[in-house]
């Protein structure tokens, strides 16, 4: 057994005054984090060679920020520990080459703050409620409950207005009995997955699905977008003490909410297939062999660029990496080069197959030119990188 870190996932369902709190929160680890990276760019003209200060010596600045603004008070105080923790990781990305340089937040309609886990003060009551420090208790609905320590909690609020609370806890792994199965698989846009035993997961498209609902909402808010910015321009003529804002044109605002919802359904039916599918995969078999995609280089297709993104192939290899490593079951990448066009039964590459990346795609089905053996496209590949993958690890 291993000990891992995992994320529950909670939709909360909060009072009129604990949504106030939360956003409380949000703007008052919001403005830590943007004084904090100010001081910080400050120094660093001042005096580059010593400038940089720690998590350590950004907690200690806290104190002296509560005394000058007394309402950060009122809030949790991990949470601003968790503001200064993350500046800190952010600029240590930054020097690693990681990331890019920190940058100011700003208010956005999509919010979130971390805190700690301290003295009991996180805690899953019972079947549907959450112990946050300051907030109390807090309704929420789960799949299912956590397990483990807890270590910290996100709070966030959703683009559409929801909010949502991820639990991080410290639990051991458990391995899942063995079944001796050895499997390739073909990342595909037909289907999302292509097995070497000829299973074929679907890939539904659900952005096609949505897309006349989402279109309709999105021709709305851009159209009362425009409204809304030309009534703020001239407010700013003719009202210029009492301009307007976004906030305040609700007829946008719900157009705007609509589009984010049904954005956001997108991506959790999506997530939902994933999750289901990588943990059938690693109860059914030991050993699952993908090919490792260069995603970022097939995105600049832009015939195909939005079905690869629907796709999620970067998604499903990540979950299904982690799920291996929780349960005990091996995951191989290798490359796919000519895994298509080479013959699993006689490995002839058939070099009749000389078309263009467009033609070579429509062809779904062919006969070996030299053993003669009629291939399905995506289960001969399938097996190609199952052989590559076993032959890697020998």
């Amino acid at each position: 057994m291993a000990t891992i870190l995992k994320g529950f996932k909670l939709k909360l369902y909060p009072t009129t005054d604990q949504q106030i709190l939360f956003r409380r929160t949000f703007g008052c680890t919001r403005f830590v984090w943007n004084q904090l990276l100010a001081m910080q760019k400050k120094r660093y003209k001042n005096n580059p060679e010593k400038w940089f200060i720690s998590q350590f010596g950004m907690d200690k600045l806290l104190p002296l920020l509560k005394q000058e603004h007394p309402w950060l008070k009122e809030i949790d105080a991990t949470a601003l520990q968790m503001a200064t923790a993350q500046l800190a990781d952010a600029y240590i990305r930054f020097f690693k080459g990681q990331n890019g340089f920190p940058h100011f937040r700003k208010l956005a309609y999509a919010q979130s703050y971390t805190s700690k886990y301290v003295n009991r003060n996180i805690q899953i009551v019972d079947d549907h409620h959450l112990k946050l420090p300051k907030v109390g208790l807090v309704v929420f609905k789960a799949g299912r409950l956590t397990i483990g320590q807890i270590k910290r909690v996100t709070v966030r609020q959703k683009a559409a207005g929801h909010y949502e609370a991820t639990v991080l806890c410290q639990c051991e792994t458990t391995d899942l009995p063995q079944t001796g199965k050895r499997v390739g698989g073909d990342l595909g846009l037909k289907s999302l997955l292509n097995l070497s035993d000829g299973h074929k997961e679907p890939n539904l498209r659900y952005d096609k699905k949505l897309a006349k609902q989402k279109h309709y909402w999105e021709k709305k808010r851009a159209r009362r977008l425009l409204g809304a910015k030309a009534q703020i321009a001239r407010d700013k003529h003719e009202h210029p003490d009492n301009v307007r804002r976004l906030t305040d044109f609700k007829n946008y605002q719900n157009a705007r909410v609509m589009v984010a919802k049904y954005a956001a359904k997108i991506a959790y039916q999506r997530q939902d297939q994933l999750h289901k599918y990588t943990t059938w995969l690693v109860k059914h078999y030991d050993h699952i062999v993908l090919e490792k995609m260069n995603v970022k280089g097939m995105l600049k297709n832009h015939k195909l660029a939005r079905a690869i993104s629907n796709a999620s192939w970067g998604r499903l290899v990540t979950i299904l990496a982690y799920k291996c490593l929780w349960y005990g079951k091996k995951l191989t990448l290798v490359p796919p080069a000519y895994t298509s066009q080479e013959c699993s039964v006689c490995h002839e590459r058939n070099n009749r197959l000389g078309l263009s990346q467009g033609q070579w795609l429509s062809v779904r089905q062919w006969d070996c030119p030299s053993c003669g053996t009629h291939l399905d496209r995506d289960i001969n590949a399938a097996i190609n990188i199952l052989n590559k993958g076993l032959q890697a690890t020998v």
